[in-house]
């Protein structure tokens, strides 16, 4: 046998096992590479955490297939790819990309069927080098998991962007949508939050949405504070038994009986979200033939309480220049009403500026005859969540409100030094209780006047987690605004605050979560088509062909000799 044969043989031999050894060594240890600079499809540790929970088969349908617009396309790829991720880690995990427009027989069956499970689409107009076309598109998935089933929204909406804007945003809750979703079919649920009734709060048909998207996730249920006139201990024992107390707008006065049983569970550990009207306002009282309400304090009787926990909501409006748009009839043109959008300045539409997790990466966030927070030293860590912007400033009441205040022109010296009040807060600590050193409504043999380490949200709004309703009084999107056609991030914010005070921050960090996606310049690469179809085509080519001729050149010149 030739040297050089024996060589061969030998060096086949040697890669062979080398191959042998690497599958060897890639069964007994399992590791993925994210080359990416910001990490996209590294899975978080809750993520994965989330992913272990699956035992059984859990399949994902995704119904962005076949044709779609550039921006989806990218969108789809992300999908996918992370897709690839969660399977990766779990084979349980399967899922497939379905076109719902691929039979023209089937399509209408089965968009009415996802339009049932309300999954919306949406309709596109693509514009492709000056030629428009119009496009439907799903952006939804569905999960299924011992035969429960659960929505995946992959498309986030925010209020005025772009269609290109808005897939970034969507890409980067990506990871969010999914984990979330298939920790909502395989979690069991365990903690419990109470819906405090009783004292005048909204009807369950004004939060229905935010019900809804609670039961989602947690056990809920009402609880009523009537039964503290006769059993206040029974009752607090029974309030005890809830991790979280969401008291939503409430405009009868509580009892100091009432105000014992909630100091008390929150003494004891109880979560409390506090969404608060300290001032009686609303817009149905503005629409009447003077077009005016009168907006004056609401005694409530919590005041002292919330002394005490470090915070003071002032009975007062906040006036801001970066209100919400409202629409109002200007006059009439022949036989139709003529309307014009004007800034409505007591209906704040907040940005958060704040790095929290609860509202990192949060769009705008509507209020309605919202009321300051001055915070009040006591050793409670407190953090501002959302505030008006800088061009805002308080109202003293009882004031008149009339709806013609959209013409009144203001200046910047208007708002000097005013601006930037707080409207949500997030306080942290042991709170002291709010008889302490008092003489108690009832007697409570567990009493205690301080409390463990506690937390809990102060919103300054209680429409904030109000739904709208329809013309069939039926309840649309949290968020919604159907005057305008707006859509804000309420819910995004309920849900997150929610989240917080449960301790389920891993799914809030996942949602905060900063993904940078390189764009293309589309104006640019119009005005340089040819150019850049050279460059990605032709450049590649020409590079092979060239290399082909050397190749070729150095081969003939080796073995012609």
């Amino acid at each position: 046998m030739k040297p050089s044969t024996q060589q061969n043989i030998k060096t086949l031999g040697i890669t062979i096992f080398i191959l042998i050894v690497l599958n060897v060594l890639g069964t007994l240890f399992f590791q993925r590479f994210d080359l990416t600079k910001d990490k996209r499809y590294t899975l978080s540790p809750t993520t994965l955490q989330i992913v272990k929970q699956v035992e059984n088969p859990l399949s994902i349908k995704i119904y962005m297939d076949g044709e779609l617009p550039a921006d989806f396309k990218r969108l789809q790829q992300e999908t996918k790819q992370l897709l690839e991720e969660f399977q990766a880690y779990n084979k349980n995990i399967v899922f497939e990309f379905v076109n719902p427009m691929e039979n023209e027989d089937e399509s209408m069956d089965l968009t009415e069927s996802l339009f049932k499970k309300g999954l919306t689409p949406i309709n596109l107009t693509v514009d492709d080098k000056g030629k428009q076309s119009q496009a439907m598109v799903f952006p939804w998935g569905v999960a299924v998991y011992n035969n429960k089933e659960v929505n995946i929204p992959l498309l986030k909406n925010r209020m005025g962007a772009s269609t290109t804007q808005k897939v970034i945003g969507s890409i980067q809750h990506l990871e969010y949508s999914i984990a979330d979703a298939i920790n909502k079919i395989t979690k069991n649920k365990q903690k419990k939050i109470a819906i405090i009734k009783g004292n005048g709060e909204l009807r369950e048909v004004h939060i229905a949405k935010m019900l809804m998207q609670i039961h989602e996730s947690y056990l809920m249920g009402p609880f009523t504070l009537d039964s503290v006139a006769k059993n206040p201990n029974g009752t607090l024992k029974e309030l005890k038994k809830y991790d979280l107390a969401i008291i939503s707008k409430p405009t009868e006065k509580f009892s100091d009986e009432e105000k014992e049983v909630l100091d008390q569970y929150i003494i004891s550990g109880g979560k409390t979200l506090w969404l608060i009207d300290q001032v009686a306002a609303d817009m149905d009282s503005l629409y009447n033939d003077m077009g005016a309400t009168l907006a004056y304090p609401r005694d409530l009787n919590l005041n002292d309480m919330f002394f005490k926990y470090g915070f003071r909501i002032n009975p007062d409006l906040v006036k801001d220049e970066y209100g919400s748009p409202i629409k109002l009839a200007t006059g009439e043109q022949g036989s139709a009403t003529q309307y014009q959008e004007f800034k409505w300045k007591f209906a704040p539409e907040v940005y958060p500026t704040s790095q929290h997790a609860i509202v990192k990466n949060l769009g705008g966030i509507k209020f309605d005859f919202a009321s300051p927070i001055d915070t009040l030293k006591n050793g409670i860590k407190k953090t501002v969540l959302l505030q008006s912007s800088q061009y805002s400033k308080t109202i003293g009441t009882p004031s008149e409100i009339n709806l013609n205040m959209v013409t009144e022109k203001t200046t910047p010296q208007d708002y000097l030094n005013k601006g930037n009040i707080p409207l949500a807060v997030l306080l942290e600590g042991s709170f002291h209780s709010a008889f302490e050193n008092r003489v108690l409504p009832f007697k409570d043999n567990s009493f205690a006047a301080v409390g463990k380490p506690n937390k809990m949200i102060v919103i300054a709004d209680g429409d904030l987690i109000r739904n709208q309703l329809d013309k069939n009084g039926m309840p649309v999107e949290l968020g919604y605004d159907q005057r305008t056609g707006n859509l804000y991030d309420n819910k995004d914010f309920i849900m997150n605050c929610i989240n917080y005070l449960l301790d389920d921050t891993g799914l809030i960090n996942i949602r905060s979560k900063d993904v940078e996606l390189p764009l293309l310049d589309k104006e640019k690469v119009y005005q340089t088509y040819t150019l850049t179809q050279f460059i990605t085509i032709g450049v590649p080519i020409l590079i092979l062909a060239v290399f082909g001729l050397i190749f070729t050149f150095v081969r003939k010149r080796k073995y012609s000799k």
